[in-house]
């Protein structure tokens, strides 16, 4: 049995370029001088065969046909076999409504993030007489396909955008932002793309971990205050940056962690551009920087 996991999407919400962004990056992008980058997902297999998605991103439908092993195997015949959501966010949920061609499949998410999408009754459209919508109890191992199991477990993070009130906790500990611990084998790996800080609990999780996908929103706190594009701190939006004492790439210097890879990165992010300084610093702390269609097997 071999691990394989696929980076469907390795930006952040909006993608590289974003639609309505003109900062160096996305130029840089449009111009085919650096890689585009899709929105947060990620395929993990653990036979090669049958697939599950982590996060459906609005740009599904360009992913899976950029994926040979997620191509339909006859008429209405799919590898797909779930896809398990980590939080509400529209980056994560929206690429569901593209999967709305009475296709069999299980979602599966917490409670929380399931009240979420009941609450919306666009999602109707996956018809529940052949969409399976299944719960997660926290810390309690499911198959989310064959030899693949998932266990999600709390990190600290915030509702969605689109549920704040006038009061915004950043570092709630609860069902709403989960990682995953998934198990294929002898093989451990997490997935979070999305994390507020890096607590004793999740220390004492991920230590030992064979791989881990990790949240590289932004390479430090204020990135687009100073970009001009925006008043709010990666702390405000629910991330730990991926430098400075509290960033990411510190915290995980005293973890034994075989291969540690940054997803779920903002198009200001400078470690996107391959020649950057900032890229050059997180490969030298021994990150791998994601990119849509890199695969990893275990």
């Amino acid at each position: 049995m071999t691990f394989r996991a696929r980076i469907l999407g390795a930006a952040a919400g909006g993608g590289l370029p974003q639609w309505n962004c003109g900062c160096k990056n996305c130029n840089l992008a449009r111009a085919g001088k650096i890689p585009a980058q899709t929105q947060s997902s990620l395929a993990v297999s653990a036979n090669g065969v049958d697939w599950a998605i982590l996060n459906a991103s609005p740009d599904i439908r360009q992913q899976m046909a950029d994926c040979p092993a997620l191509h339909p195997t006859g008429l209405r015949e799919m590898p797909l076999r779930s896809v398990l959501l980590t939080n509400g966010d529209i980056d994560h949920v929206a690429g569901l409504l593209t999967l709305r061609e009475m296709q069999p499949f299980t979602v599966f998410a917490t409670p929380g993030i399931h009240e979420v999408l009941d609450a919306n009754p666009i999602f109707a459209a996956l018809n529940e007489k052949v969409v399976n919508r299944t719960t997660i109890a926290l810390n309690h191992p499911a198959e989310i396909a064959p030899g693949l199991t998932a266990t999600l477990f709390p990190v600290p993070g915030k509702v969605p955008l689109y549920l704040e009130g006038e009061t915004v906790q950043t570092d709630l500990i609860g069902d709403q932002t989960v990682g995953v611990h998934l198990q294929a084998g002898d093989t451990d790996a997490y997935y979070i793309p999305g994390c507020a800080m890096l607590n004793d609990d999740l220390r004492a999780r991920l230590n030992g971990a064979a791989l881990v996908f990790f949240d590289g929103t932004l390479w430090q706190d204020d990135e687009m205050v100073l970009a001009g594009l925006g008043s709010k701190t990666g702390k405000r939006m629910g991330h730990m940056s991926m430098s400075g004492p509290d960033g990411s790439i510190a915290a995980f210097e005293q973890l034994d962690v075989g291969r540690k890879v940054f997803v779920h990165m903002n198009n200001t992010n400078p470690v996107l551009r391959p020649d950057s300084s900032q890229r050059a610093s997180a490969e030298a702390a021994g990150w791998t920087i994601g990119q849509d269609g890199m695969e990893i097997t275990t």
